[in-house]
């Protein structure tokens, strides 16, 4: 499974969560191929989801207070459904400050939230990146998650 980490940034800046997103990267790498990919914007992310299709459509998620939220244990059932499908690839998407289009939103197979705080991009990458790796660990049946 292909698993992008992509990201909508107006400007390029220090990313003092960069180093930390980059482990959490590295520990999902024995279980899933993962980078992370930045975008100026909407249109540009939208071209490389089209592109980067293999023998299954990519799936396309987007982050939005207006998501689902879900546990880290059904989170990592909703990755594990979507890995033993076949699915090859999934775009978890970060969006602009001002949030994400009405198409934009039409366009994603899945909306999820990370809570219905307001979190900065570069947090919400963090906490997205160390999901995944946690997903990854209950799934394996790693101690990492201890389930509290």
């Amino acid at each position: 499974m292909n698993l992008t980490l992509a990201f909508i940034a107006h400007r390029s800046r220090s990313d003092l969560f960069d180093p930390a997103i980059q482990n959490y990267l590295k520990r999902v790498a024995p279980y899933a191929t993962i980078e992370s990919v930045p975008f100026r914007e909407e249109e540009t992310l939208f071209a490389f989801v089209s592109r980067s299709r293999a023998r299954t459509p990519g799936w396309l998620v987007l982050l939005d207070s207006r998501g689902s939220e879900l546990s880290s244990e059904d989170f990592a059932k909703w990755l594990a459904t979507r890995r033993d499908s076949g699915l090859q690839s999934i775009v978890f998407a970060v969006g602009p400050a001002s949030g994400w289009s009405g198409q934009a939103l039409r366009n994603a197979q899945t909306t999820l939230s990370l809570g219905k705080m307001t979190l900065p991009h570069e947090l919400a990458r963090l906490v997205l990146a160390e999901q995944l790796y946690r997903a990854f660990t209950i799934l394996a049946g790693h101690p990492y998650h201890i389930g509290h």
